[in-house]
């Protein structure tokens, strides 16, 4: 397996990219989320990619525009439509072998996968899509507490830290309060990225890690039926701890 360093433009500002390199004719574009370098959260990222190219699975990240190596203003999540289009034509470029691009997202990346309709990708792989409009921190939904409740009444350690008074009774009174709640409405943006997504055509792999806050919040607004949506109920947001998980599901998004 080969790493390559390559710049690519996009709208006049030289942006910065990573291919592991692959003898096969698919390949991965990773989308990083937030303000996160290409090389992901604990360089989980980077890791993913060299496994994969060892698998025969090319692959492309990239740093958008204002973010790490990459020149330009960052306009976030919502302004990454073209910096996706100009890492997919680079990756196509720079491995002209491939004929198949399937896409993975993390967060907002995977909102911006789904706002873009897939940019052009023949595959999507979306992992915990972020559907919160405020910027400070989001209350959890009522169904995330009770699915939490429900795991903790499983586990007798933790009826017993309630019985020996070291859980907060207030705390968990309005905890409870809250699980009693109906779910909100789905927020503008939620609307939004399945609006995009229902416009894209190939097949798609939503992911969702169990004790993730933004996936909790998805999943509240999403369709709970939705037979694309797999489940990771031990992992978080970047699935330290979940990695042959998360490798397996992108492995076989590729066989859809």
């Amino acid at each position: 397996m080969t790493r390559r360093h390559v710049t690519f433009d996009c709208e006049g500002s030289l942006c910065a990219g990573t291919l592991d390199e692959a003898p096969g004719s698919t390949g991965l574009l990773i989308v990083s989320g937030g303000n996160e370098l290409r090389s992901g959260a604990w360089n989980g990222q980077a890791l993913l990619a060299a496994r994969l190219a060892a698998a025969g699975i090319a692959v492309f990240r990239f740093d958008r525009r204002g973010v790490g190596d990459s020149e330009g203003a960052n306009g976030g999540f919502r302004s990454s439509t073209a910096d996706i289009g100009a890492a997919l034509a680079a990756f196509r470029s720079e491995a002209p072998q491939i004929t198949r691009v399937f896409a993975f997202g993390n967060c907002d990346g995977a909102s911006a996968l789904m706002l873009s309709q897939g940019m052009g990708c023949d595959v999507l792989v979306l992992s915990n899509p972020w559907t919160i409009e405020s910027d400070g921190e989001e209350a959890p939904p009522p169904a995330a507490v009770r699915a939490h409740y429900a795991q903790r009444l499983k586990d007798p350690r933790s009826l017993l830290r309630v019985l020996t008074g070291k859980v907060s009774l207030s705390g968990l009174f309005a905890s409870l309060r809250s699980a009693l709640k109906p779910s909100p409405p789905p927020s503008s943006l939620a609307q939004e990225v399945a609006a995009g997504l229902a416009r894209f055509n190939g097949p798609v792999t939503i992911l969702l890690a169990g004790r993730d806050r933004t996936a909790q919040v998805f999943e509240a607004g999403w369709n709970k039926t939705d037979p694309r949506v797999q489940r990771c109920p031990g992992a978080t947001h970047s699935y330290v701890e979940s990695q042959d998980w998360l490798f397996e599901q992108v492995v076989g998004a590729t066989k859809g």
